[in-house]
């Protein structure tokens, strides 16, 4: 399998600053990185994206998950190996990935859910994250980015 041309961010060098900075602002926030690394998985796994599957998938163990959690991240409904914060990021990460999916994109018990869980600034950086992934993944798949290419 070979790309279709050189990752975009390679192309256009200010991009991948930006991109970077908008992670960083997410970060910022405080939230757990496990939090943050479950909610590009399962975005990278709803969008089809192997190279950002591949790539958090090696972050997630290089950081110590469990491959209970690890295998699970796509039915995480029907196991009990997240927490109630999790699972509200989660819905949320599903909710603003598949956004044409349902009239209401984001419903309220949804949002609810993850406002229980989550202050502003929490809520803020768990957008930007749903945001930002969502970008990685439409850019990998449509050039055609390699899963392994990119070790951690």
């Amino acid at each position: 399998m070979q790309p279709r041309m050189k990752h975009p961010v390679a192309v256009l060098p200010d991009a991948l600053t930006a991109m970077r900075a908008l992670s960083a602002a997410g970060e910022a926030a405080g939230l757990s990185s496990r939090t943050l690394e479950l909610v590009h998985l399962r975005a990278s796994q709803i969008n089809g994206c192997g190279a950002c599957l591949d790539m958090h998938a090696q972050l997630m163990k290089k950081a110590g998950e469990t491959d209970d959690r690890l295998f699970v991240v796509a039915a995480w409904r029907d196991t009990p190996y997240f927490s109630d914060a999790e699972r509200a990021a989660l819905a949320l990460t599903e909710s603003v990935t598949r956004l044409s999916d349902r009239a209401d994109p984001v419903p309220d018990d949804v949002w609810a859910e993850a406002a229980r869980h989550y202050d502003e600034r929490g809520l803020a950086a768990l957008l930007l994250h749903i945001g930002a992934i969502n970008v990685w993944n439409r850019l990998n798949v449509s050039t055609r980015q390699v899963a392994g290419a990119v070790r951690v």
